[in-house]
């Protein structure tokens, strides 16, 4: 990313736009900036935001035009510009003001927008002209060979190489969140040592387990008609302390997804289209399509509508909690016996 080069290389811009849904990478370029464009001393004195949903753009224009307390420049971080997209404003801003100030920024200041909206309205007049003016960093996720090359990068950066079955395990593992990913690299390959290798073993040992990642196994256990691997997982769970209802809505997460991408490729999605549809990572896509293809669609049906009930007598009844998961278990699997 172009951005992030030249915030690495001390290069700065006076004004910038970071948006997407990807916050890793929004708050990767957010700690390089402050790191090169401040001094350390006044770094904190230098650092202003606004929230675009609390105040109007016009606080920080003026801001943006106050010179900085001691230091040679400031940053002024505008948060939540929702007035480059369509969404409706609940406050009045003048954006006349900022088109003035986006033409003729003031040389002492770094105005940053930051948002996590993942679509811009093209159509404004605003938007087009901070497109034209700013250093634009587009926050996407990374699609899955997109990822793997990350994840060697980062491996890269700490001194290490790692390869693709270690790749593979550590996304099983610790899920695709970025910064979580970053975290364990970091530890890996610190384990690993200066030039050393990321094993597959290693990220089995060492990497921390994420509940997701350990309802994705569970779920790929009945989907193999391996009830008592799903159960051991569980009982895992549970000593954890993690909550049978919190365990019960990550599962029917999990088979709502199945059953949506099991929809989407009969009527000819690919799985990027369909990670982009319903806004998660393609990796999971991924996963739950491998999985849809051991249900039929009348059967993801009947499994949602357990995993309903299950929640409800888990709300309501005075039934024990980490029972009801167990009976959805056994009638999940006499539904499997019977396919």
């Amino acid at each position: 990313m172009d951005v992030l080069k030249e915030l690495k290389n001390s290069r700065f811009r006076s004004l910038y736009l970071w948006y997407g849904p990807e916050q890793y990478f929004i708050e990767e370029a957010r700690k390089l900036l402050i790191k090169h464009a401040l001094d350390g001393d006044d770094a904190d004195l230098n650092v202003i935001s606004f929230d675009m949903t609390e105040v109007p753009i016009d606080l920080a224009v003026e801001e943006a035009e106050t010179l900085p307390f001691l230091g040679e420049r400031k940053v002024v971080f505008v948060q939540n510009p929702l007035f480059f997209t369509a969404e409706k404003l609940k406050i009045e801003h003048d954006l006349k003001k900022l088109e003035h100030y986006l033409n003729d920024p003031s040389p002492f200041t770094i105005l940053v927008f930051q948002a996590h909206f993942e679509k811009l309205d093209e159509r404004k007049k605003i938007t087009k002209l901070i497109k034209k003016q700013a250093g634009v960093l587009e926050a996407k996720r990374p699609a899955e060979r997109e990822l793997s090359g990350w994840i060697k990068s980062k491996a890269a950066e700490e001194g290490a190489i790692i390869n693709e079955a270690a790749i593979h395990q550590l996304l099983n593992i610790a899920g695709f969140q970025l910064s979580v990913l970053a975290t364990e690299i970091s530890k890996l390959a610190l384990y690993a040592g200066a030039g050393g290798e990321i094993t597959e073993e290693a990220v089995t040992k060492l990497t921390a387990r994420t509940l997701e990642s350990d309802i994705f196994r569970l779920v790929d256990q009945i989907v193999s008609g391996k009830l008592q691997e799903a159960f051991r997982i569980y009982y895992d769970l549970l000593r954890l302390n993690e909550e049978p209802l919190k365990i019960l809505a990550v599962i029917a997460g999990q088979f709502r997804l199945i059953y949506q991408v099991k929809e989407l490729s009969k009527r000819g999605y690919g799985q990027q289209q369909i990670a982009g549809h319903l806004k998660v990572h393609p990796f999971r896509v991924k996963i739950a399509s491998g999985q849809s293809h051991s249900f039929s669609e009348t059967q993801l049906a009947f499994i949602i509508q357990l995993l309903a009930e299950s929640d409800y007598e888990m709300k309501s009844s005075g039934m024990e909690k980490k029972m009801i998961i167990e009976m959805f278990f056994f009638r999940l699997q006499t539904m499997m016996r019977a396919k």
